[in-house]
């Protein structure tokens, strides 16, 4: 147990008197819990696994040592012989820093970590989610998914993952009540959505939404208002049920964008996702009520899909967080990321890859081509899990509830076929090649009414939670700094600057031929009148609505300037 002496910081001039008091205080609280969990788990003796879940499959509610535990790894550095010893912290971690120490002359620069797509690279500490890939491990602030997924709601979980513990029955009274408060967009985010043709994909619409919402709450941006503004508590809570509660919002608009319709008004008597649903198709009837059964599936849909430690779009949030760039910015960049085929849209591919494979009776031709590299299988394998995740079990439970209402689909067959010949097929197995969140989402979302372009917008709105509490997480976190990895140069060294004239042909990399529409064929053809010079103004009375308003010339007119 480590002890912190609050009264000797203050005596190093580290903290003041208030500071050695908050110190004090944050420490008697810590010791309290620590000393409140260890008597939990003391008590709960032989009922350690009554309640099963992912604890169950590692039988103990203490963890073992992260990575071993604390310690030295001495190495040698083979060109000097020089011997170095970097300490291994408690939580099995090595400073990435400790290693710019081992220098051997060329540069004089010290060691890097090489690690793209940072494999074994962790940016922050965190007490939001945890996974044991290996065992099929996954838990929010300590509890089970699994428990989660049958006991717990998705406002309920998300509280949780925010603010560190399930809330009581008046602070999720007050948490639902909150968001649904905060569901409506402002006029103007309406109208920047509107703006957007009708084709636009339902990610960019969602992107366009968040930083339309950005500008509309200068008061709350750390560029505007100061680096300090979400030290505030109070202001912090503001945006987060603002986010929470606007997204489902932001997704109907988004939904409703390609049906040419307008989306129901937020009905806050409703649950979340009763609200999400009821936005989606009272549109036509105010009196409608989307059925309790299917807005409780989405509900543990938006549950499983809440958080998931450290991938690509909440990291690329804690990145832009780091900048102190406003959290609608943060979250609306994670978005982004999540819109990537390789991260969001991988239920998609799967959905397709049942539809080619057509019958169960295609799939043993189907396996022997994902052998011989003919054919990729979507919705298998994990970066993280090196077993079944255990979101995809739940939701395989979810897909035949949706099925009674709705009807069964027949994709199912098809994928519960290739899920059994892939866990009894040793190519596979020794591969450890599993279902993955992504195998039966699809069907679940398309057997509701989705279309596969939609899919990626039904995990942002639960991820949204996840981003928000990595970004409240990361305030408060004293190793915060602005992220700025390292880079292996390996490009030109040093060349000098030659003139124009004397220059060969780029032979490295060039741009590419880039054709011109036929529109730009067509003002490329004609030339400027004699005697006047391109681009002057004539006073022409031109009528596109772009002139009308008094834009400047080049502003919205396609290079019709240079046509006068």
């Amino acid at each position: 147990t480590r002890v912190f002496d609050a009264s000797a910081l203050k005596r190093e001039g580290k903290v003041g008197d208030r500071g050695a008091k908050e110190r004090e205080g944050e420490m008697s609280d810590a010791i309290n819990r620590r000393l409140d969990t260890i008597g939990k788990h003391v008590g709960a003796g032989a009922n350690a696994n009554a309640d099963g879940g992912s604890h169950a499959n590692d039988g103990a509610y203490m963890r073992p040592a992260p990575g071993g535990g604390a310690g030295t790894l001495e190495c040698k550095d083979s060109r000097t012989g020089k011997s170095y010893a970097i300490p291994i912290s408690t939580d099995g971690s090595v400073d990435a820093a400790a290693f710019k120490a081992i220098v051997a002359g060329g540069d004089g620069r010290g060691l890097v970590m090489y690690d793209p797509g940072y494999i074994n690279t962790a940016p922050c500490k965190s007490k939001i989610s945890y996974i044991d890939g290996d065992r099929g491990v996954l838990r929010y602030r300590g509890y089970a998914i699994e428990s989660l997924a049958e006991k717990s709601t998705y406002l309920e979980t998300a509280f949780a993952l925010v603010y560190g513990d399930l809330p009581n029955s008046s602070q999720l009274t007050e948490w639902e009540r909150t968001i649904a408060r905060h569901s409506a967009l402002p006029l103007q985010v309406v109208h920047a959505i509107e703006a957007l043709p009708h084709d636009a994909h339902p990610m960019a619409v969602m992107l366009a939404g968040l930083n339309a919402l950005s500008a509309m709450h200068p008061e709350q941006n750390p560029a505007i208002a100061g680096g300090g503004i979400y030290n505030s508590h109070a202001v912090q809570d503001k945006q987060i049920v603002r986010i929470i509660g606007k997204m489902t919002t932001l997704a109907a608009h988004a939904y409703h964008r390609n049906t040419g319709r307008a989306p129901a008004a937020p009905n806050t008597r409703l649950s979340y996702t009763e609200n999400f649903l009821y936005m989606l198709d009272a549109g036509l009837d105010a009196r409608h009520r989307p059925h309790p059964k299917l807005a409780k599936a989405l509900d543990t849909m938006f549950l499983l899909h809440a958080e998931h430690e450290m991938n690509c779009s909440t990291a690329a949030c804690r990145h832009l967080a780091s900048s102190g760039v406003d959290v609608f910015c943060a979250v609306a960049g994670a978005v982004g990321a999540l819109y990537g085929p390789l991260h969001g849209g991988a239920n998609e591919a799967v959905l397709k890859m049942l539809e080619r494979i057509g019958s169960v009776e295609n799939i043993p031709s189907f396996l022997a081509g994902v052998k011989e590299k003919k054919y990729v299988m979507f919705g298998f394998g994990h970066r993280v899990y090196k077993n079944f995740d255990p979101r995809a079990k739940i939701i395989r439970g979810i897909a035949n509830e949706v099925f009674e209402l709705v009807g069964r689909d027949p994709l199912i067959d098809i994928a519960i076929e290739l899920e059994k010949c892939a866990r009894a097929d040793e190519y596979f197995v020794k591969r450890k090649l599993y279902p993955n969140v992504d195998f039966y989402s699809g069907l679940v979302y398309r057997a509701m009414g989705f279309p596969p372009e939609f899919f990626t917008v039904l995990f942002a709105i639960p991820r949204a939670a996840g981003y928000l509490s990595h970004w409240r997480e990361s305030l408060s976190d004293r190793d915060t700094k602005i992220m700025r990895p390292q880079q292996v140069y390996q490009g030109e060294w040093l060349r000098d600057y030659q003139s124009i004239a004397t220059r060969q042909r780029s032979l490295t990399d060039a741009m590419d031929s880039v054709a011109p529409s036929n529109a730009a064929r067509r003002r490329m053809a004609g030339d400027p009148p004699a005697g006047r010079v391109a681009g002057a103004s004539t006073g022409a009375e031109l009528s596109t609505p772009a002139w009308r308003s008094g834009t400047s010339v080049g502003d919205a007119t396609a290079g019709m300037e240079h046509l006068m």
